[in-house]
């Protein structure tokens, strides 16, 4: 049966109805938050590409955490920056870092998950995800720096760690990394189907962390492949990966959606610097309202499959009710 006996606008015709029926719904503790940690400030230092984010030093996470808490936020994803780069980025598994400070001020004293990214680029001369120079990069090499970054963090208190260099082996070569240490319940948040995009210019402001020469489209994959990204999360998931990650969100939607139907693991999907900076501009413009859009956003990214959702929007978002 068709119009007129059938008529869909019936069951949209008052708020409660459309509330009963609604099928994806957004909740706080599906929102994970990205915070900046630089030891080099004494406070912080807000990020101009970012509008409502800053690079914290350490001693500023505890608040942080207890705002994120008192939202009901899932969790936090730590990214650091080193007192200096160097060409190999020692600085990333310095037991000293910013992130192990950090991360040490927190154990035992919440409930949110805490992530920390496990990358190179913020920490190296060069601004690559490993150890090398454009095209020239060492892969294996850069696998035992992102193992040895893993283990310090852990040690430091990470539930998870994120390994996001797109490195060939990464996550077996952290699960290894971590079992041998006695790290076994640490869980990896793969980043594991991670295109190379022109959405992540506000986080390489925020991290200091774009190439100094070429670019990363030898070991980022073309966000044009779709299969090839599924052979990504593939491989990821036969190494051990406790969490997939799609990144970056809105243009991947439907490699999101994708994975939903082919991996049984829980599935993240990271909506990136560059696209929270241009919900940002068009409201800053007068052009769209932050409190719808942003919503219908993160619907999209539960609909699509999501279980975790990455999104600079976390806080303002859940303390604001936005979400319903």
């Amino acid at each position: 049966m068709g119009f007129p006996g059938v008529r869909m606008r019936r069951l949209r015709r008052t708020p409660w109805l459309r509330e009963t029926l609604r099928e994806t719904r957004v909740s706080p503790r599906r929102l994970f938050l990205p915070v900046f940690l630089d030891p080099t400030i004494p406070t912080p230092a807000p990020i101009s590409s970012l509008p409502g984010h800053s690079r914290y030093p350490p001693s500023a996470l505890p608040e942080i955490a207890r705002r994120a808490e008192k939202a009901e936020l899932g969790g936090l994803l730590l990214f650091g920056r080193p007192r200096e780069k160097t060409r190999e980025g020692e600085g990333a598994w310095d037991p000293e870092g910013a992130v192990p400070q950090a991360l040490r001020m927190l154990v035992g004293k919440h409930s949110l998950t805490l992530v920390a990214d496990v990358c190179l680029c913020a920490y190296t001369l060069s601004g690559h995800c490993g150890i090398g120079e454009g095209a020239r990069i060492d892969n294996d090499a850069t696998l035992r720096a992102l193992a040895s970054t893993a283990v310090a963090y852990a040690k430091a208190g990470a539930d998870w760690v994120a390994p996001s260099a797109m490195a060939d082996g990464q996550v077996g070569a952290l699960r290894r990394a971590l079992d041998g240490e006695g790290l076994e319940d640490t869980a990896i948040l793969a980043y594991a189907l991670k295109s190379a995009s022109a959405f992540y210019e506000p986080f390489r402001e925020a991290e200091d962390s774009a190439p100094q020469t070429g670019d990363r489209k030898h070991y980022q994959m073309d966000y044009s492949n779709r299969r090839e990204g599924l052979r990504e999360m593939e491989l990821d998931a036969a190494e051990g990966a406790d969490v997939l990650m799609v990144k970056p969100g809105l243009t991947q939607l439907d490699l999101l959606a994708r994975a939903r139907e082919e991996f049984h693991h829980p599935l993240a999907v990271y909506n990136v610097s560059g696209e929270y900076a241009m919900v940002k501009a068009a409201v800053q413009k007068g052009w769209i309202t932050e409190d719808r859009i942003v919503p219908e956003i993160l619907t999209a990214f539960r609909r699509a499959g999501a279980d975790l959702i990455v999104t600079y929007h976390a806080l303002e978002a859940a303390e604001s009710g936005w979400l319903g």
